[in-house]
């Protein structure tokens, strides 16, 4: 059974739970780097770059705006995001053998 935090009596104790959140946390993110394989078939077809600075900015917003709402630290909610989506426009790039900023032509 799940402990909130204040249940947690040991380090022990705490760190099952904080072990439990980190696999959680994996599964999520695997989970959203298969949207990722699937955006660069995507940005090939609708001929985008990997860096869409718009769309950048909009999830950035997005995510501060949300982690607010949920009582996180924006700047350690952007930190989070913009190093994951710094890896995903690189990895999309790589697989799409293209600059970042690059449109790419149907092949």
């Amino acid at each position: 059974m799940r402990k909130t935090p204040e249940q947690c009596d040991t380090m022990a104790e705490l760190r099952i739970e904080i072990d439990t959140i980190d696999s959680k946390l994996i599964l999520l993110l695997a989970e959203r780097c298969q949207y990722v394989d699937r955006a660069t078939v995507l940005k090939v077809l609708e001929r985008l770059p990997p860096r869409t600075e718009d769309r950048i900015s909009e999830v950035l917003e997005a995510v501060r705006r949300r982690a607010t709402q949920a009582g996180l630290d924006e700047t350690l909610a952007s930190q989070i995001w913009s190093m994951l989506i710094d890896w995903g426009v690189a990895y999309e790039a790589k697989r799409m053998g293209i600059d970042e900023h690059t449109v790419p032509t149907n092949r």
